[in-house]
C-alpha cells in the first residue's frame, strides 16, 4: 500500500481522540436517538474500533452522558457584559436560545430508552449535565454590583435563576427557539421587577 507523499497517518490520542469519539456519538444520537444508537456505528463514524470506545465507556449509558456533557461544555454560554443588568440577562437568554434548542429537542424526544434503562428522568439528567450556569449568573450579578446597579446580596441566587428557568420551561414546552419578544418579556416583566423589589427590601 502506498501513501501519498510518503506521509504516515497520525494516530489520534488523548483529548483529540476523545473529542472525535464524543462528536461521533453526538452525531449518532441526534440522527438515530438513543434506542438505535450502537457502539459499532459510533466507532465507524469516528474511524476507530469498538475496543477504543469500551476502554473509555463501559456501555451506551456512559457514552450518552459523556457526549451530553461534552456538548454542553462545547456550547458554554459566557457571561455577557453589555453595560447593564437588563442587557446582560437578555443577552444571556438570547445566547442560550441559540445554542440550546437542538439539545433540548434531543433530551426531550430522543432519549426515551435511556430514561427507561437508567431509571431516571429528564429533570435528573438535565441537573447532571448542566454545568457552569450558576457561575455565569454569579458573574452577571457581580458585574451589576461593580457598576453600582445593585447592592451586594440584593438579587438572590433564586431570583437570578428565575429568567433562566422560565426560558428553559418554554423551550422544553415548545421544542422551538423562544421568540425574542418572549425573552424580553421574561426580563422586563418578571426579572427586573424582582430586582427592583429587592432594592426596596430592608
Amino acid at each position: 500500500m502506498s501513501l501519498k507523499g510518503g506521509e504516515v497517518p497520525q494516530r489520534r490520542r488523548g483529548e483529540v481522540l476523545e473529542k472525535a469519539l464524543l462528536d461521533a456519538a453526538w452525531a449518532e444520537l441526534t440522527e438515530r436517538g438513543y434506542d438505535d444508537l450502537t457502539i459499532d456505528a459510533v466507532a465507524n463514524r469516528a474511524g476507530t474500533s469498538r475496543a477504543v470506545l469500551y476502554r473509555r465507556w463501559p456501555g451506551k449509558q456512559d457514552l450518552l452522558l459523556a457526549a451530553l456533557i461534552h456538548q454542553v461544555k462545547s456550547d458554554v454560554v459566557a457571561a455577557p457584559d453589555t453595560g447593564s443588568l437588563r442587557g446582560d440577562m437578555l443577552a444571556l437568554l438570547r445566547r442560550a436560545n441559540e445554542v440550546r434548542s437542538r439539545l433540548a429537542t434531543l433530551v426531550f424526544t430522543r432519549l426515551g430508552g435511556y430514561y427507561r434503562e437508567a431509571g431516571t428522568n429528564l429533570a435528573e439528567l438535565s441537573a447532571y449535565v448542566q454545568g457552569g450556569r450558576e457561575t455565569v449568573l454569579e458573574e452577571v450579578l457581580a458585574q451589576a454590583v461593580a457598576r453600582g446597579e445593585i447592592r451586594p446580596g440584593q438579587v438572590s441566587a433564586r431570583v437570578a435563576r428565575v429568567p433562566v428557568e422560565l426560558f428553559r420551561y418554554q423551550l422544553m414546552a415548545t421544542l422551538q427557539p423562544v421568540p425574542d419578544r418572549e425573552l424580553e418579556s421574561i426580563v422586563d416583566e418578571v426579572f427586573m421587577p424582582l430586582v427592583r423589589l429587592g432594592a426596596t427590601a430592608t
